[in-house]
């Protein structure tokens, strides 16, 4: 039967003091956290790997700023092919970048970038949508997420050792 880990209480609990205290802040400024929010669940995702951090980040932003490199490319398209076959040759020339050149730049194009372009489209249909500002906060504040996830783990691994020590010395 499984128990619960008292390390993983503990993180959980450090974790939603980091999110509780983004929520406040931004929700203060009214600036969203979704993007940020998507830097946490992939940092998530590839199991804390900090190497990951600059594959997340900037792929994460490339996948964003393809909103601006569509629009322009359905402005140039969409004349002759509609604006549907238009999108559809746009994605197909993403997706196909991503797998081409996914192994010569591996922070640029992968995973994340579509993952980022698909949620980005959907949040551009939002009541005032600012890329530029989801952009900021994908960078800054995915950042902060990612590297004080890093830092919890390291103040629970400190704990679990003293807690270890103090055992051990009984």
């Amino acid at each position: 039967m499984a128990k619960l880990d008292k390390n993983k209480l503990i993180f959980g609990i450090l974790l939603i003091i980091l999110i509780a205290i983004a929520e406040i802040v931004c929700g203060h400024f009214k600036l969203p956290l979704w993007s940020a929010f998507m830097v946490m669940i992939f940092f998530f995702v590839v199991h804390e790997d900090k190497k990951l951090i600059p594959n997340i980040v900037i792929g994460g932003l490339f996948g964003m700023v393809n909103l601006i490199i569509i629009k322009a490319f359905l402005g140039l398209v969409a004349p002759y092919l509609g604006i549907e076959l238009g999108r559809l040759l746009y994605i197909l020339i993403f997706v196909y970048a991503i797998v081409a050149l996914s192994d010569l730049v591996p922070w640029v194009f992968n995973a994340f970038a579509f993952m980022f372009f698909l949620v980005t489209a959907l949040a551009a249909k939002t009541p005032d949508f600012d890329l530029f500002i989801n952009m900021e906060i994908e960078v800054v504040i995915g950042l902060i997420f990612a590297y004080s996830i890093l830092g919890i783990a390291k103040i629970v691994a400190m704990l679990a050792m003293r807690s270890a020590a103090k055992t051990a010395g009984k």
